[in-house]
């Protein structure tokens, strides 16, 4: 009879140690993921602050060189905008801007898939965008839109200028990749309507 007793308790106890064990493996679950989450966050803030601090430096880019980025982004932020809009035609009235296509991708699959697909096709990368749209509120207010006449009297070679002039990687490689847009023929141009492209 005591060696039941025994036996029993030493099951119960088992029994509780298994259970706390699988409490706790969920805990350290929920606290990996938790800790993945964060880190991913950190990484991407830290490469937020990296183009804003570049951004924001004083006498970083003179006024030409401002306008003439200006006018890439502007471009490949109105082509974006618009192949998106394309690929929807039923949600177009609810995508008046890049930044409400920008804020409905994360709850919507559909637009998500389309925003993916339009980025592909036009060799960009979601940190691309994230850049160039950066740069367009940052010097948006002081910036002047240069059309592809008026760009070639100031530089032959607009990779070439930027390669040189812009120290920040991830700006860097973003704008050439918007000049690629450009110099493509991808883009669909219409340089006044960027101003409400990235409206909140």
């Amino acid at each position: 009879m005591a060696l039941v007793l025994i036996f029993h308790r030493v099951e119960n106890r088992l029994h509780t140690l298994e259970t706390q064990f699988k409490d706790l493996n969920s805990t350290i679950d929920k606290l990996t993921q938790k800790l993945e989450f964060q880190g991913k966050t950190l990484e991407k803030q830290v490469d937020q602050d990296e183009i804003g601090f570049c951004l924001h430096l004083p006498g970083r880019f003179t006024s030409v060189e401002i306008n003439l980025f200006y006018s890439y982004v502007s471009e490949t932020l109105s082509c974006l905008h618009s192949r998106v809009r394309v690929r929807l035609p039923d949600l177009g009235g609810g995508l008046p801007t890049l930044a409400s296509i920008m804020r409905r991708k994360g709850k919507n699959q559909r637009i998500k898939l389309v925003w993916e697909a339009v980025l592909e096709m036009l060799g960009l990368q979601e940190g691309d965008i994230l850049a160039l749209c950066t740069f367009f509120i940052t010097h948006g207010s002081e910036a002047q839109y240069y059309p592809a006449n008026q760009r070639q009297t100031y530089t032959s070679d607009i990779s070439m200028m930027i390669s040189k002039v812009v120290k920040n990687e991830i700006l860097r490689e973003s704008l050439l990749r918007a000049v690629q847009v450009v110099e493509n023929g991808r883009v669909q141009k219409d340089p006044k309507k960027i101003l409400s492209l990235v409206q909140k």
